[in-house]
């Protein structure tokens, strides 16, 4: 999993260009001055220090008195601020142009790096995406660097094992990073598809299918499970004789069947297994809350999606909240279940990944994982995991460890400036004064900007 793609350019909008990011695209070096570090390979800040980044990596670290930058060097001032790696979202969806339209995914793109995102797992792949891998070499595009999953895999599109074993050697072949697994899949379909897939050494990740259950599914050796999908199936005695088919969206007709006492066990074999854990927290939170569709689409953030989808996310929440199922205390003891299960994934030091699953109702991207941040905060995970979530812990979870995630000599500089310190306010993750991928600065204005065209354009 090591397929990167990063910076892209398309002619027909010349304002995401890298030329036009930079009035000095040609400096040899850039210098972070005077700024607080916040290097992520430790619990720890490093006071006023300098930050040379020189073509795509980090050059060199080390106390401002000490170290100075070139004649020529775009100098930037991080008095009073913090810079740390950038964001991954590592549950993100990009779109497919359509009809030769690549606007939207331009747009999508832009909102991620708005938010600090300098690394995205796509969650659905497409042909296009490879393509658009293909084309990151060139650097033309400003946009995060890509790892992509296969088509769906679900019930639909793999009901035999022979064709399972059939797509598993497709998409290996095709250049796919991971296969992306969705609900409905048969277990011997699914018996089938991952024995391929450890023979061609692709990983596999995302939903855990009914028929196969969240422990048969960590036994199996998913590369991540996201959602914590299963989780709360998982915990319901066998006594309460459920049927899994009625579980609801992740579990949630079974809140008042699952038994908070089996967390720590089940937590316990997530560990054991070394299986990485995708929450999407903000997405079950405002999934679940009493908030109508009105409410949710009038916030902040949503001046930046197309009214269409606008409209579809308002009609699918009030029917969400129209469910007869669906009950205000039965989603607090529901949010309450999943914020208890990641305080043990937490105390266990299970791996967590940071991923918000956007664009999805009501999650616009990039904006989002800000929403993500403080759902965790909210479960009462530190900070420093959170961020550890988002940062180092990607990187380890592609084995490419000091590439990125953590700010250290020779790896590639994807930066996020602050204007304060996250480990005392996950908020502050929001008060962004620039961002730099692959060694490119672009400022908070810049950025500003852009978002104020996309804005514009959906006004």
């Amino acid at each position: 999993m090591k397929r990167f793609a990063g910076i892209l350019c398309f002619s027909i909008l010349a304002w995401l260009c890298p030329g036009k990011v930079l009035g000095q695209a040609t400096a040899p070096e850039v210098a972070f001055v005077n700024v607080s570090v916040i290097p992520m390979t430790g619990k720890r800040v490093l006071r006023n220090q300098t930050v040379l980044v020189r073509g795509p990596v980090v050059y060199k670290i080390g106390p401002s008195k000490k170290i100075k930058p070139i004649d020529g060097a775009l100098v930037i001032d991080g008095n009073g601020k913090y810079l740390m790696p950038g964001i991954s979202e590592m549950h993100a969806h990009i779109p497919v142009p359509a009809v030769g339209n690549d606007e939207l995914v331009q747009e999508t793109l832009l909102l991620y790096l708005s938010n600090g995102i300098t690394i995205i797992r796509g969650m659905l792949g497409d042909p296009y995406h490879l393509g658009l891998q293909d084309k990151i070499s060139t650097g033309k595009v400003l946009g995060p660097r890509i790892y992509t999953s296969s088509p769906s895999l679900n019930g639909n599109t793999v009901k035999t094992p022979e064709e399972a074993r059939q797509k598993v050697a497709q998409y290996k072949k095709e250049g796919y990073d991971f296969l992306k697994i969705h609900p409905g899949i048969t277990l011997p379909v699914m018996e089938a598809l991952v024995q391929t897939a450890k023979e061609a050494g692709i990983p596999f990740a995302g939903h855990v299918p009914v028929e196969v259950g969240v422990r048969k599914a960590i036994e199996m050796g998913y590369a991540s499970i996201d959602h914590m999908d299963g989780f709360v199936e998982g915990l319901v005695p066998e006594s309460a004789h459920p049927d899994f088919a009625q579980s609801g969206l992740f579990g949630y007709n079974f809140t008042n069947l699952a038994d908070p006492r089996r967390i720590s066990e089940l937590v316990k074999a997530v560990k054991k297994a070394g299986v990485w854990m995708v929450p999407t927290q903000s997405l079950l939170v405002q999934w679940t809350s009493p908030m109508s569709g009105v409410e949710m689409t009038n916030l902040p953030e949503m001046r930046y999606m197309a009214p269409a989808t606008l409209v579809q996310w308002r009609i699918a929440k009030q029917q969400q909240l129209a469910n007869p199922r669906f009950n205000a205390d039965t989603s607090k003891t529901y949010i309450a279940l999943r914020q208890r299960m990641l305080r043990e994934m937490e105390k266990q030091k299970v791996g967590l990944l940071l991923g918000s699953d956007a664009p999805q109702v009501g999650n616009v991207p990039g904006f989002s994982i800000q929403r993500e941040m403080r759902a965790l905060s909210e479960a009462g995970l530190s900070n420093y995991t959170i961020l550890q979530s988002g940062t180092a812990n990607p990187a380890r979870f592609f084995g490419v460890e000091g590439v990125y995630g953590t700010i250290v000599r020779g790896a590639t500089a994807d930066l996020l400036l602050l204007e304060g310190n996250p480990l005392e306010d996950i908020r502050q993750m929001e008060r962004i004064a620039g961002v730099m991928s692959q060694g490119r600065w672009i400022s908070k204005g810049w950025l500003a900007q852009r978002l104020a065209i996309i804005e514009a354009k959906y006004r």
